[in-house]
């Protein structure tokens, strides 16, 4: 039986090999593994009220992710601070499998002593962010953790569910004009704080200072939001490879974090987030029960008899909601 306080301790004191083992456990699909792993946060919540500043990085493939967060979390780490990288890879939809490479990627930072590098398979699931990423970003403020950086997959309609698990959401794009400035949607950008263009090096330079400030003015056209203090949203040019706008990223996001805590913007934030996963976690684990015997068989059949014509697709859903709450009670 595993031992949750001597768990907690160790992760408290810093040890990587108790910070693999927790995440390990809630990533697990396992009914025990899940149970324990309440258990374990349950735990954690109680001894540790740690805030470290949580960074959602979006952007397409090819835009740089990877070589931004390894220059950007080693300059963190060169400031005095610790860093997680939490990269969500895709999953395939058949095998379940994920390519799990972020440690190859980014090299320098696996081995620099002050971070953390975790590829964790995206299950499929909504957004491409794994369905047990926000307890492992719990898990590893308790590590003590001063950042944590929380890659997703790439850009899409789905991905925007990065934004309910980190303070501050950051999009990084690549230069850009015309169809394909048009091709980033407007709810991406309605949810990010900041805009990074990176690739701002070389012969893209003038094009990334003009999709800058083609960005800039798209976001003066938005509704100004509550939590946003003047010239928030901002779009900004960085050059991962020349190290170029690193330390003024990190100095605007400290700033945007800074006056939030605040104004009390970055705990409202946290407690909207909390209700919102509760909503998810009830809803995961009414879909976890269709997957049951004989809730599965029962839907199975019903889900033939909809596709026969035998039966309306409404009252069906009515039909499965009903099985649902009878079979939840003999499932116990």
């Amino acid at each position: 039986m595993t031992d949750f306080n001597k768990m907690a301790e160790s992760l408290m004191a810093g040890d990587r090999r108790a910070l693999s083992r927790a995440i390990t456990l809630v990533e697990s699909s396992r009914d025990d593994h899940r149970k324990s792993a309440v258990s374990l946060i349950t735990l954690l919540e109680k001894k540790s009220k740690k805030q470290a500043i949580r960074i959602g990085l979006s952007g397409t493939p090819g835009v740089g992710k990877s070589t931004f967060i390894e220059v950007f979390g080693s300059y963190l780490t060169d400031f005095g601070l610790s860093v997680a990288v939490l990269a969500v890879d895709p999953s395939s939809v058949r095998s379940g499998g994920s390519i799990l490479g972020d440690k190859t990627r980014m090299t320098l930072l696996a081995r620099n002593p002050a971070a953390f590098i975790r590829p964790s398979p995206s299950q499929t699931h909504l957004g491409g962010v794994a369905r047990r990423t926000r307890e492992t970003v719990k898990i590893c403020e308790v590590a003590g953790f001063d950042v944590i950086l929380i890659e997703t997959v790439g850009v899409g309609q789905s991905e925007t569910i990065v934004s309910e698990i980190c303070d501050i959401f950051t999009l990084l794009l690549a230069p850009a004009g015309g169809d394909e400035l048009q091709g980033v949607k407007r709810g991406i950008m309605e949810l990010a704080d900041i805009i990074l263009v990176n690739k701002a090096d070389g012969e893209l330079k003038d094009q990334a200072t003009r999709t800058c400030a083609d960005y800039s003015g798209a976001l003066r056209l938005l509704r100004k939001r509550p939590q946003d203090p003047e010239g928030f949203p901002k779009a900004m040019t960085v050059s991962a490879i020349e190290k170029n706008g690193i330390s003024e990223t990190w100095e605007v996001i400290s700033d945007l974090v800074g006056w939030r805590r605040e104004k009390g913007y970055f705990q409202t934030n946290r407690t909207d987030q909390s209700k919102f996963w509760l909503l998810e976690d009830v809803k995961y684990q009414l879909l976890s029960v269709l997957e049951k015997d004989p809730v599965k068989g029962d839907l199975s059949k019903i889900a033939e008899e909809v596709a026969s014509g035998k039966k309306n697709l409404a009252l069906a859903a009515n039909q499965i909601l009903q099985e649902i709450s009878i079979k939840k009670g003999e499932l116990g």
